[in-house]
């Protein structure tokens, strides 16, 4: 397939921002998502340490915004390219960020890169897909699972994820579509309302604008992914959940998915290693859903959740991640 030119300028996320109506995602959206990825300029540094840097760019919009950028390099573990996975890793094509996007109150634009030396774009590209190896791996997944299929290369799907204690935990609905490019790949997704898939009372319903992944081949056996994302966590969050994430859980997330990826390809082969309905769609259980039962899930439609007070609990002072779990990975066989 031939790979479709970037735009030299940024166009914006058009997928909620620029529509009223649920539509699947186009050409011109993808387009438009590659050229955000690929933007440099506009970021502050305001961390380096260890081979991981963090970069803030604030954006007018019809409130303040802010934009993440984490650099750090797994396989030789060196600094390179920016990238804080999404949340610190919740790293699901269904979730947005939580803690390492969690600069303050209303919505929240990051962007995050990584470089993988020795992870091929593809693995990276099937690892972030597996919803069945996500729930080994991914120890901030509460649950997930998909909902329908809406065409050959776009689904909706729920995802619930676990926030720093005592924060309120989070979930969302998302439409996600996919598109390789030649040999590289774009996943993204924006919230969508189902009927059958209300707000939890138990759950912060968050709103993902746009969230997705670029992945760029640089080799048969190297890629780098670029993290993008708008999200809107529907609250005030407390200043510690902002510098534990760039310090802390940032890092640590990105480990621990690049451990996931050198994994899979053993893991795979003990678990359906030819169902891979990302790519051969005619293998997807999913029953089919018309557009017209969803809806655009706007933040302003979701009550806010004031946790700018909460005081950090003595297990996150004392090293727990807030879910990110250790990094034993002894659960990827």
């Amino acid at each position: 397939m031939e790979k479709p030119a970037a735009s030299t300028e940024p166009q914006g996320p058009r997928p909620v921002l620029g529509r009223d109506s649920v539509q699947v995602p186009d050409d011109q959206d993808f387009r438009s998502f590659r050229s955000e990825c690929e933007a440099e300029a506009g970021w502050n540094l305001t961390y380096s340490k260890a081979g991981v840097s963090v970069w803030v760019q604030a954006v007018q919009m019809d409130r303040t915004l802010h934009k993440i950028k984490v650099n750090h390099l797994l396989g030789s573990w060196e600094t390179l390219l920016p990238h804080p996975p999404l949340s610190p890793l919740s790293l699901s094509t269904r979730t947005p960020p939580r803690q390492a996007l969690a600069t303050g109150r209303g919505e929240e634009r990051s962007r995050c890169r990584m470089e993988c030396r020795d992870v091929p774009a593809e693995t990276l590209y099937d690892v972030l897909h597996d919803i069945e190896y996500r729930k080994k791996w991914d120890s901030n997944v509460i649950e997930t699972f998909d909902i329908a299929r809406l065409t050959v290369n776009a689904d909706v799907g729920y995802y619930s994820w676990r926030c720093p204690k005592p924060l309120k935990n989070r979930d969302v609905i998302t439409l996600r579509s996919w598109l390789p490019m030649g040999t590289d790949y774009i996943i993204m997704n924006y919230s969508v309302k189902h009927p059958k898939y209300p707000p939890r009372k138990d759950l912060v319903r968050a709103v993902s604008i746009q969230t997705g992944y670029l992945i760029q081949s640089t080799g048969p056996k190297s890629c780098v992914i670029t993290y993008l994302a708008q999200v809107d966590p529907k609250g005030s969050l407390p200043k510690w959940v902002v510098n534990k994430s760039s310090q802390f859980l940032a890092p640590k997330a990105m480990k621990k998915m690049y451990k996931a990826c050198v994994k899979y390809p053993e893991w795979k082969q003990k678990h359906q290693p030819h169902f891979k309905p990302w790519l051969h769609p005619e293998q997807s259980p999913l029953p089919s859903l018309p557009l017209s039962e969803l809806s655009v899930q706007h933040a302003d439609s979701l009550e806010n959740i004031d946790e700018s007070a909460v005081a950090e609990s003595r297990e996150e002072r004392l090293g727990g991640a807030g879910g990110e779990g250790s990094d034993d990975d002894t659960s990827l066989t």
